[in-house]
């Protein structure tokens, strides 16, 4: 949320409430027509290998793609996401939740050995998507429909099954022709496709798309695989193993009634009688294990609701949920409250409910950063710096608050400082490309272009983005400004990037190249 006299937190964009404040799923994501018309080249250009049919499961054929080839392709597709999605949400609180949750379920699966990414789209149909290489894609409708945190991890238990057990990469393993970066296109552009259907159907209307669609959908048995390791994923993590079984036979019912508009989790996951049956045969002798929902989940859930629709009819909503006792933690609703009326611009009522949200539920680094974010709206950017700092203190691995800090730093002009606290950040989080981003645009306040190009490099990398990296770097030897010390650093990561791209290539190649000799034979 941004407001208006403080700095940006996040970059996120808004979605219609429905008229009733009531949440129900409605049209799927809204991709960019961009994607669409690429789903239709490509679907031109897939060879006819693309309709003999998917290996099954278990099969040693070799349809199955490398993890490095996976990696890559997920990466490719992410970048897409990230870069040109407009429903793409980059809010630090939500993500390090989403983030959070999926940790916990992918440490106790034996065969997450991937570095998983999870991440959050702005959208309000019940969703969630997996894709190559350990990303997996949580709409924030969702979070919204659930009711309890252990139902939100048994869908990111099936996602990650997915991943896990390669069913992407074994429904695009055939693709002997394509490239990776073809590849990851066909992935966004099938994700865009799936989601919102009415969309791309104009388009496909006169292609023979509805076959090669059929083949890209998840088969019966990847679903009843993913159904199996993801019970088990959830049993181990701690997590009530009936909400499986639970939200899937509520999607199921909630199909059946709104058959023209049944949730999009069902048209890319199909939900059957005997999948929730299987699900809840292995879950009947499991013992009774109370699981409270964490404080993290009822405030994400509040945070994206305070931020749907208009500010006004938000705070409403949470206002009639808190005199009618409906929202499922009190907590979450006067968070919820406090949220709508810093967006209503009534700092000071915003305050006196975040008051009311500590008497509660005391301090928490959600909290703290709502309440600085306050400040900030009110014009008192000093003093939500300096509430940050305290906060940081007492909640120094919540990331989020970190984030804010450097942002109202970099407000007021205080970027020695801001530079200060990336160094140290970078240290303990080197794989975090938003503190790159962070890092070049106090460099780039300074006037110290080398260091602002080498930090956005190092963020691109961070993102897949290898080729933009190098040139970064090139843009950092000629920025003029740096010292022998700091010229060598930049020659030698240029070198480094350049021997990654060129063995990145070397490895497309040779695995074309197998694949299409598999083809052959």
């Amino acid at each position: 949320m941004e407001l208006e006299h403080g700095p940006p937190i996040t970059r996120e964009r808004g979605v219609a409430l429905r008229p009733n404040g009531n949440f129900l799923p409605v049209a799927g994501i809204i991709w960019s027509m961009r994607f669409v018309c690429l789903f239709v080249s490509l679907l031109l250009a897939v060879p006819a290998a693309l309709a003999q049919g998917l290996p099954e499961l278990g099969d040693a054929s070799g349809a199955v793609l490398s993890p490095q080839m996976e990696r890559s392709i997920g990466e490719a597709a992410m970048r897409d996401i990230r870069f040109r999605d407009p429903s793409y949400l980059d809010d630090p609180e939500l993500a390090d939740y989403i983030n959070s949750l999926g940790r916990r379920l992918t440490a106790v699966n034996p065969d997450a050995r991937l570095d998983f990414e999870f991440f959050m789209v702005r959208d309000n149909t019940i969703n969630a998507f997996a894709m190559p290489g350990g990303f997996v894609g949580v709409h924030t409708g969702l979070l919204l429909a659930a009711q309890s945190e252990s139902e939100v991890a048994s869908v990111l238990s099936h996602e990650i099954a997915h991943v896990t057990q390669h069913h992407i990469a074994r429904m695009l393993g055939k693709q002997a022709q394509m490239s990776v970066p073809t590849l990851a296109a066909l992935v966004v552009a099938v994700l865009a496709a799936r989601a919102n259907p009415q969309v791309a159907q104009g388009a496909l209307a006169a292609i023979t798309a509805g076959n090669i669609q059929s083949q890209l959908n998840y088969t019966r048995d990847f679903e009843r695989e993913a159904d199996r390791v993801g019970y088990q994923t959830l049993e181990r993590s701690g997590f009530d193993v009936h909400a499986m079984s639970r939200f899937f036979e509520r999607l199921q019912k909630f199909g059946r009634l709104y058959e023209n508009n049944a949730p999009a989790y069902l048209r890319t996951h199909p939900v059957t009688s005997e999948r929730i049956a299987d699900i809840q045969n292995r879950a009947q002798d499991a013992p009774y294990r109370q699981t409270l929902d964490s404080m993290e989940f009822q405030l994400a859930r509040a945070k994206i609701k305070a931020e749907e629709g208009s500010p006004r009819d938000a705070f409403a909503w949470f206002e009639d949920q808190i005199s009618a006792r409906r929202f499922a933690s009190e907590a979450g609703a006067r968070y919820g409250l406090a949220a709508a009326l810093a967006r209503s611009h009534e700092f000071a009522r915003a305050e006196a409910a975040v008051a009311e949200l500590r008497s509660l539920a005391g301090s928490h680094p959600m909290v703290e950063l709502l309440a600085a974010r306050i400040k900030a709206g009110a014009g008192d950017v000093k003093s939500a710096r300096d509430l940050l700092t305290a906060a940081v203190a007492r909640y120094p691995n919540y990331r989020p608050l970190r984030y804010a800090q450097v942002d109202y730093l970099q407000a007021l002009g205080q970027h020695p400082e801001a530079v200060g606290n990336l160094a140290e950040l970078v240290k303990t989080y080197p794989r975090d490309a938003r503190l790159f981003d962070l890092q070049a645009k106090s460099y780039a306040a300074m006037g110290k272009g080398l260091l602002q190009h080498q930090a956005l490099a190092e963020s691109y990398m961070l993102q897949g983005a290898l080729g933009a990296a190098i040139e970064q770097l090139q843009l950092a030897q000629k920025s003029g400004d740096g010292d022998f010390y700091q010229l060598s650093s930049v020659e030698a990561r240029l070198r480094q990037l350049r021997v990654l791209q060129m063995e990145q290539r070397k490895r497309e190649g040779a695995a074309g190249s197998e694949r299409r000799g598999r083809e052959q034979g």
